[in-house]
């Protein structure tokens, strides 16, 4: 299954460009050892470590919704290429043993892509900053804990949602209900508690273990519930492509448009994808965030949230194409930039949810009165990065940003952009408005993209 993986990504853009990906992180982390002493003049070391913790961790949720991609690997087909996963419908081994081998796949390849990467920078800075070699390796179990322990609890939530929907609603409300409490009771933000962080700071064998078990009880609670089987039986729907077409006959392209919210909709993939990939990850994070408040004003922490939740909503476009190509589309009259135009649609109609929910969250931090600056700055956020996407991967975004060229310039477009926008912020949060002028590059960079894939077409074998 490695080898799988290796050879799809790099017979789309060769095998030095990914191989190149995992040594792009191990540069950045061991540039930034030398950038220690200039970054504790802005910010706490304490307060560097939460947040790279908390991106480990929603990086573990971001990929661990095997639940919901559990039949897709076992009975269907990723685009035109069907894994490795799907011959437990000849071998003689039980589908369970094989998704449990993909699910240990994937752990081992994000671990080599991301985790080993930036502990293995670190540790190479230290040697020449004179960092005791304690802490980089430190920091690699810890990092390494916390993108488990997201992994395993969304595997665990979205294996629960494969069961039961209703299960799953029960279980996040009885969750809400302890975290409020304790919250109630001590005074204190919950994810002060979070194991990998304790241990970072505190190191015990019996912590060490208690974080590991926080990691393989969830996961085999998952395992146990994941079942390959296809649901028997004839499933009815009425007509709603043509009612959709006429509610979207405003945008381009909308009979295409209409084709993908009808997807998204019948897999449940909108409703899962939602609550894994996009309300649990941004929750936690402001979770992490909050208790950061002693050093930055709610209002700076909400727009910094702000553009957290619009490079968020952007994956909604990975959505969009994950189960597409344009091979689908070939043998009808059509461009890629017409498939990229009702893509665009249909992400446009998917921003309702970031909308709604940071709406949700300016309210309940209290800031209501900012809530135009916060929306502009999500939508602005989410849509510029959705344009770095289609310039840069087409309609293939989750495997060609894989490609370290493609993420180098995916890094620099998207961090400059930030860093300009979040320091308006900091003089005044009105400035939020300025991010309008976002639009601009994505404008730009949309019609680059729509030329530069109409020129060179990529389908996934």
């Amino acid at each position: 299954m490695l080898k799988e993986e290796w050879r799809i990504h790099s017979t789309m853009f060769g095998s030095l460009n990914f191989a190149l990906f995992p040594v792009m992180i191990c540069a950045i982390a061991f540039m930034g050892t030398f950038l220690f002493p200039l970054i504790q003049t802005t910010m706490p070391i304490g307060d560097l470590v939460i947040l790279i913790h908390a991106q480990y961790l929603m990086l573990g949720f971001m990929v661990g919704a095997f639940g919901l991609l559990g039949n897709e690997v076992m009975n269907r087909r990723f685009g035109q290429a069907s894994l490795l996963a799907f011959s437990a419908r000849t071998l003689p081994l039980s589908p369970r043993y094989i998704f449990t081998i993909f699910v240990l796949k994937d752990t081992l390849y994000y671990f080599f892509l991301w985790i080993f990467p930036l502990g293995a920078g670190f540790l190479a800075g230290s040697l020449f900053t004179g960092i005791p070699v304690f802490y980089p390796l430190n920091i690699l179990l810890t990092l390494t804990l916390s993108f488990l322990t997201g992994m395993s609890v969304v595997f665990f939530l979205s294996s629960l949602y494969g069961r039961s929907v209703r299960a799953l609603f029960l279980f996040l409300i009885l969750a809400g209900f302890v975290f409020l409490g304790w919250f109630m009771f001590t005074g204190t933000n919950p994810t002060t508690l979070f194991p990998p962080l304790i241990l970072f700071y505190q190191f015990s064998w019996h912590l060490l273990l208690g974080s590991v078990m926080l990691v393989l009880v969830p996961c085999c609670i998952a395992l146990l519930l994941f079942s390959p089987d296809i649901q028997s039986g004839t499933k009815n729907y009425p007509n709603r492509m043509k009612p959709l077409i006429r509610h979207l006959n405003r945008f381009p392209n909308p009979p295409l448009a209409a084709k993908d919210v009808i997807d998204l909709w019948r897999s449940g993939s909108i409703v899962g994808q939602t609550i894994f990939s996009f309300l649990v990850p941004l929750i936690t994070i402001w979770f992490f965030l909050s208790l950061l408040d002693e050093y930055v004003s709610t209002i700076h922490l909400l727009l910094t949230f702000a553009m957290i939740t619009g490079i968020i909503a952007s994956t909604m476009y990975t959505w969009l194409c994950m189960f597409d190509s344009f091979s689908i589309y070939a043998l009808l009259p059509l461009h890629v930039r017409d498939v990229i135009t009702s893509k665009i649609t249909s992400f446009t109609l998917l921003q309702v949810i970031p909308i709604f929910f940071m709406a949700v969250i300016t309210f309940l931090s209290g800031q209501g009165e900012f809530l135009l600056p916060v929306l502009v700055l999500t939508l602005s956020v989410s849509y510029y990065v959705l344009a770095v996407s289609i310039w840069l991967t087409g309609l293939s975004p989750n495997v060609l940003v894989y490609n370290g060229r493609v993420m180098v310039q995916y890094f620099l477009l998207i961090g400059i952009a930030l860093s300009i926008f979040g320091s308006l912020t900091v003089m005044n949060p009105w400035f939020g408005l300025a991010g309008v002028g976002l639009f601009i590059p994505a404008f730009v960079l949309v019609r680059l993209g729509m030329r530069k894939w109409d020129r060179e077409e990529v389908v996934v074998y």
